[in-house]
């Protein structure tokens, strides 16, 4: 059997509303929207690797918080592994800079509102199951 890579999926959470970030590329991805992150390099924690990819991806410091239950498929042989993270205060505010054209901050209201890609469905329905969203909203 194949070995599994690990692509990490950062649950960024503020103010009671969730980060999602739009594809632009590559181009049958483009226009659906996912968690930001990305691959995890050899030699590299899951959680070292979320920190990079919101570096290289929004320009923001971030701090992984608690592992959302659950791996959720992609296409052979990835795996998609999802955490929950907040911005470090002083970092800035996301900017989509690297394979994406727009970001959004969702409130649990909001997030069917935008077309997620497939895969991520069930990782946002496991965040929302986490109850995080009520931890954070006025």
């Amino acid at each position: 059997m194949k070995e599994q890579t690990v692509v990490v999926g950062a649950a960024l959470i503020e103010g009671g509303r969730l980060l999602a970030a739009r594809r632009s590329a590559p181009p049958e991805l483009a226009g659906r929207w996912e968690l930001p992150g990305g691959k995890v390099e050899p030699g590299e924690s899951a959680e070292a690797a979320l920190c990079r990819e919101l570096r290289e991806e929004l320009g923001v410091e971030t701090e992984v918080l608690s592992r959302v239950p659950g791996e959720f498929p992609l296409r052979s042989p990835y795996v998609l592994r999802v955490w929950t993270a907040r911005l470090v205060p002083g970092s800035g505010a996301p900017a989509p800079l690297q394979d994406h054209d727009a970001l959004r901050w969702l409130s649990v209201e909001e997030l069917w509102d935008v077309e997620w890609l497939p895969q991520d469905v069930p990782a946002v329905r496991a965040v929302v199951g986490m109850g995080v969203f009520s931890e954070s909203r006025r």
